[in-house]
């Protein structure tokens, strides 16, 4: 690179409750090789970030965390502040799309398997499990109110016992993560609270002109295509939509891994060349 050249840059976060180590890596990688610069940070209370309770997931916080990556990522000598692309996965996909939307230097944001998903959806599921686990809430809250305890799920678990994202891949791919030391199973019960207040499709329409990628999975078990079929919908150009014949945990590992890096270069390649 020429002396005072500056590249642009792809700034990275993982899913719920991951952490960098949790195969962030070789993406980034893949990315610098490309001709970019990266940033992959841990949000608050996960990984090597500070923040107690561990596991407390407000996405608005996340949000945050996205947006001052941003502004650090900018004062870096060799990056361009013009130039910024945003890459999230699962539910920092749904973070990423959220913060591009309300954040103008990002022009290009890349959303694998992402937890973009509409009041809509929420309604689609059994009434009866969203009105128990309401219930469940609101006496956390109390409790909380009363003792301050902080209690938490696990995020993934053996079948039958109850967890955040339930499934043997879900559970595969977490229990690979012996190379992320940093990675806890769990996460706080007020976590769900706040994330059933957050819409990250409430804003999409305003996301244009950023440009959106999102790579879905055809057998995604977590984030119900359809649904994020119609989110895409309501997005502007330019915009594009890959759907891969693999299941969510399919884009961390091959040949998933490979298609949706090739896929994410591509578009940041037109968009923040």
């Amino acid at each position: 690179m020429d002396a005072g050249a500056t590249l642009p840059v792809i700034i990275m976060a993982h899913g719920l409750s991951g952490v960098k180590e949790q195969g962030l890596d070789a993406v980034a990688k893949r990315f610098a090789r490309g001709g970019f610069a990266v940033t992959v940070f841990d949000f608050r209370h996960f990984g090597a970030s500070e923040g107690d309770p561990r596991g407390q997931l407000f996405p608005h916080d996340m949000v945050e965390d996205f947006r001052n990556a941003i502004t650090w990522s900018c004062q870096q000598p060799k990056v361009d502040p013009k130039r910024v692309g945003l890459w999230g996965t699962s539910y920092s996909g749904g973070l990423a799309t959220h913060a591009a939307t309300i954040d103008r230097r990002v022009k290009a944001i890349v959303a694998q398997v992402p937890s973009i998903i509409n009041a809509e959806a929420r309604r689609a599921m059994d009434p009866d499990r969203w009105e128990a686990v309401g219930k469940m809430l609101i006496a956390d809250r109390i409790s909380r109110y009363e003792t301050g305890a902080v209690r938490t799920i696990p995020v993934v678990a053996p079948e039958g016992e109850p967890c955040l994202l339930p499934g043997q891949e879900s559970l595969d791919f977490f229990n690979a993560g012996s190379a992320a030391p940093n990675w806890r199973n769990e996460i706080t019960l007020e976590s769900l609270e706040k994330m059933r207040e957050f819409d990250p499709v409430s804003l999409i329409r305003m996301l244009a002109p950023t440009a959106l990628l999102i790579i879905a999975a055809e057998s995604d078990s977590l984030i119900p295509l359809d649904a994020l079929r119609a989110a895409f919908e309501r997005a502007g150009e330019p915009k594009r939509l890959v759907v891969l014949p693999i299941g969510h945990f399919g884009v961390y590992r091959e040949p998933g891994l490979t298609t949706s890096i090739d896929e994410a270069l591509t578009w940041y390649g037109a968009h923040l060349a």
